[in-house]
């Protein structure tokens, strides 16, 4: 029996993802099966779900119209994992600004492309509630948590929240799939605390 993980596949990063969230299933001796999520009637089978970077406005605008985005609130409400990705933090997000539809699903207003442009691309070590050791976050065009609301902080970046978790969501504002390290999909997707009433 395998779990099944989906990959919000309208934009962004999709193979890293999978293959991110397979090397963390190996640690738990977990089989994980990748599917690509392009229009509606497959989130209802997947017990992990992936919201990849890309570009904020087109993963929005196209969830809504593939018939995603009801299905993507169904999963939360259910408490299955969910971990969203520099756009797709923003696309779960309470607000960002009017070019995104933003799902509400996770409690945070984000300021897009905070940290700068293209060019204004890092890595930093950060820590991260949960994780041992530092984890190697790529920020790209990255966008910064102005307001966490009822999250839970589990990094930051200059005093700026950059990762929090509510719920089943994990969100972060960096990109944890352009690294050999695991362990932040394995923290979003597998060491998931339980739901409480």
């Amino acid at each position: 029996m395998s779990l099944v993980a989906g990959v919000v596949a309208v934009q962004g990063n999709v193979s890293e993802h999978a293959s991110a969230v397979s090397r963390a299933g190996e640690t738990y001796d977990e089989r994980v099966e990748v599917r690509e999520v392009r229009s509606g009637g497959v989130v209802p089978d997947c017990d992990l779900l992936l919201v990849p970077g890309g570009e904020s406005t087109t993963i929005s605008r196209l969830v809504h119209a593939e018939g995603i985005a009801p299905e993507i609130r169904s999963h939360v409400e259910r408490g299955k994992p969910v971990l969203a990705t520099c756009a797709g933090l923003i696309v779960l997000g309470r607000t960002a600004d009017e070019r995104v539809d933003c799902l509400g699903l996770l409690d945070v207003e984000v300021e897009r492309n905070a940290f700068g442009r293209q060019r204004d691309s890092f890595e930093a070590r950060l820590d991260v509630a949960g994780l041992d050791e530092p984890f190697p976050a790529a920020f790209i065009r990255a966008p910064a948590i102005t307001d966490a609301g009822a999250c839970e902080v589990l990094a930051r970046v200059d005093g700026r929240p950059v990762a929090v978790r509510q719920g089943p969501i994990v969100g972060t504002a960096f990109h944890p799939e352009l690294t050999d390290d695991a362990r932040l999909h394995r923290l979003a997707l597998f060491d998931v605390p339980p739901v409480t009433q």
